[in-house]
């Protein structure tokens, strides 16, 4: 993921968390806030595992996220990882990433109807 998409400041972080809105899921939580740019930051907290399962935790939601970055509205997205993503597969997290994105409303309507024809 380009480094334009990504959310690295801490202050960030706390606005996002202060003024998102959340949705959650089994393995995930995705908090949303508004913004002018379209950011994403990952949080995987020392719960999930140690640092080798962190990482790779964090490389698989960030190219689960990746295809959507010119499908999703403008905003701050945080994805925060539950102790059970460690055990996830990678189409797992990929599918909370997208059921995420659709309770937000995330999405641009144009994607969803591209997804959807090819799911037919």
């Amino acid at each position: 993921m380009e480094r334009r998409y990504r959310l690295q400041k801490n202050r960030t972080f706390q606005y996002v968390y202060r003024r998102g809105k959340s949705v959650a899921c089994r393995d995930l939580v995705m908090l949303v806030a508004r913004g002018k740019s379209t950011q994403v930051g990952f949080s995987v907290s020392k719960k999930v595992g140690n640092a080798v399962t962190r990482n790779l935790v964090k490389r698989r939601l960030r190219e689960c996220f990746r295809p959507y970055l010119g499908d999703v509205k403008t905003g701050l997205y945080v994805i925060v990882a539950r102790p059970s993503a460690a055990e996830a597969t990678f189409q797992s997290l990929s599918r909370d990433v997208r059921y995420l994105l659709r309770k937000h409303d995330a999405l641009i309507r144009a994607a969803d109807a591209k997804e959807g024809n090819r799911a037919q």
